[in-house]
C-alpha cells in the first residue's frame, strides 16, 4: 500500500515537473517565437547564424521548435540550406539550457546539486564540443549541407504527416489553462511571461524537492538497482532509450531534464547519463523530419535541413566517442564546473547567462 502511494505521488510530482517545463517554454514563446522568426529570416553569416540558433532556442527552450521554424522558412525559400545548417547547430547548444536550469532545483543541497549540475551540463559540453569540431568543417567544406542535399535527393513523395506527442497532449491542457488565466490578469505579453515563469518556478521547486524526498527514501536502493540493471544497464541501451523516448516526446529538453533529479538523488551516475543524452540528441531530430514532410514547396531543401540536424548529431557522436580523450572531455568539464558551482553559488548563474544569452545576444547585436 505504501509503495503504491509513493508511486502515485511520484507520478503526480513528475507530471507537475513536466507542466513546469511546459510553462517555462510557453512564457518564453510569448516573445521568443516571434523574435525567432524575424532573426532566422536573414542571418548575416554562418557565425551569426550559429549564435542566432543558440539564443532563439534558449528563449523558446526547444530545439524542436527552432528546427521546425527553420524547416518552414526553407520550405518557403526565405532561408537557404547552407545558411540553415549553422542555426541548427546552435539550436543543439541552446536546447540544453532547460536541464541546466532544472538542476538549480537542488541548489540548497550541495551534494545533490553537484551531481545534478554535472549531469545537466555534460549535455552542454558535448554539444559545444561537437560544434567546435564540426562547425569549421561545415564552414570550409559544406560537408553537412552537401550530404544532406544528396540524401534528400533520394527521397521522393511527401505528405502532410503530423505526429502528436502523447506527453505533450496531457501537459498542453494545463499549460493552456494557465496561459488563459494569466491572459485574464493582463494583456501585456512581458508581464504574462513573468507570471508564467514565476508559477513554473514554484511548480519546479516543489516537484523536484518532493521527488527527491521520495527517491532518497527507502525506494532509492531498489530504484537504483532497477535503472542500473534495466534502462541504463549498458551505454548502448541507455543511448537507445534516449533516442526512442525523445522521438516519442519530441523534446530532448524534457527527456534530459527527467534524469537530472535521478542524478541529484544519486540513483544515476554521470557516466550512465552521458550516453542517454547522446541518444536524446539523435531522437530530437524526428520533429524536424516530420515537419519537412508537411512542406509542399521546396520539399527537397526542407528535407535536407531536417537531415542535416540528424547528420550533425550522428557525426558528433562518431567523431567524439571513439577517441577516449575527446569522449572524457565533457565528463571532466562537467565535473569541474559542478565542483566550482557548489563552492561559488554565482558560478552556475553566470554560466547560464553568459553561454546561452549574453554571448550570442551581444554578437548578434554587434554583427
Amino acid at each position: 500500500m505504501r509503495r503504491t502511494a509513493l508511486a502515485i505521488g511520484f507520478l503526480g510530482l513528475l507530471y507537475l515537473f513536466l507542466v513546469s517545463i511546459g510553462l517555462v517554454g510557453a512564457s518564453f514563446k510569448l516573445f521568443g517565437s516571434d523574435m525567432a522568426h524575424k532573426v532566422f529570416e536573414s542571418p548575416s553569416g554562418p557565425i551569426i547564424g550559429l549564435f542566432v540558433g543558440i539564443l532563439a532556442t534558449s528563449l523558446v527552450q526547444s530545439s524542436s521548435t527552432t528546427t521546425s521554424i527553420v524547416v518552414g522558412l526553407v520550405g518557403v525559400s526565405q532561408l537557404s540550406v547552407v545558411n540553415a545548417v549553422p542555426i541548427i547547430m546552435g539550436a543543439n547548444i541552446g536546447t540544453s539550457v532547460t536541464n541546466t536550469l532544472v538542476s538549480f532545483g537542488h541548489v540548497s543541497r550541495p551534494v545533490e546539486f553537484e551531481r545534478a549540475f554535472a549531469a545537466a551540463t555534460v549535455h552542454d559540453f558535448f554539444n559545444v564540443l561537437s560544434v567546435l569540431i564540426l562547425f569549421p568543417l561545415q564552414w570550409s567544406t559544406g560537408f553537412l549541407s552537401t550530404s544532406a542535399l544528396w540524401l534528400a535527393g533520394t527521397i521522393t513523395g511527401g505528405a502532410d504527416v503530423k505526429f502528436h506527442s502523447p506527453l505533450k497532449a496531457i501537459i498542453k491542457p494545463v499549460v493552456h489553462w494557465a496561459q488563459e488565466g494569466v491572459g485574464w490578469i493582463t494583456d501585456w505579453p512581458v508581464l504574462q511571461a513573468v507570471i508564467l515563469v514565476t508559477i513554473a518556478g514554484i511548480f519546479l521547486f516543489l516537484s523536484l524537492k518532493y521527488m527527491t524526498v521520495i527517491m532518497r527514501g527507502a525506494v532509492v536502493e531498489k530504484a537504483s538497482g532497477f535503472f542500473e540493471k534495466t534502462v541504463f544497464r549498458t551505454p548502448l541501451l541507455a543511448f537507445t532509450v534516449g533516442v526512442i523516448l525523445t522521438a516519442i516526446v519530441q523534446s530532448s529538453s524534457v527527456t534530459t531534464s527527467m534524469v537530472v533529479p535521478l542524478a541529484g538523488a544519486g540513483i544515476l551516475t554521470l557516466r550512465r547519463i552521458y550516453p542517454y543524452t547522446l541518444g536524446a540528441n539523435v531522437g530530437t531530430t524526428i520533429t524536424a523530419l516530420l515537419a519537412s514532410l508537411a512542406v509542399t514547396n521546396n520539399f527537397e531543401a526542407a528535407v535536407a535541413v531536417a537531415l542535416s540536424h540528424l547528420l550533425f548529431n550522428i557525426c558528433g557522436i562518431c567523431v567524439i566517442t571513439p577517441w577516449r580523450p575527446l569522449r572524457e572531455l565533457p565528463l571532466r568539464l562537467a565535473s569541474m564546473l559542478a565542483a566550482q558551482a557548489v563552492r561559488r553559488r554565482w558560478v552556475p548563474v553566470v554560466y547560464v547567462l553568459v553561454l546561452f544569452f549574453a554571448i550570442p545576444g551581444l554578437l548578434i547585436l554587434l554583427f
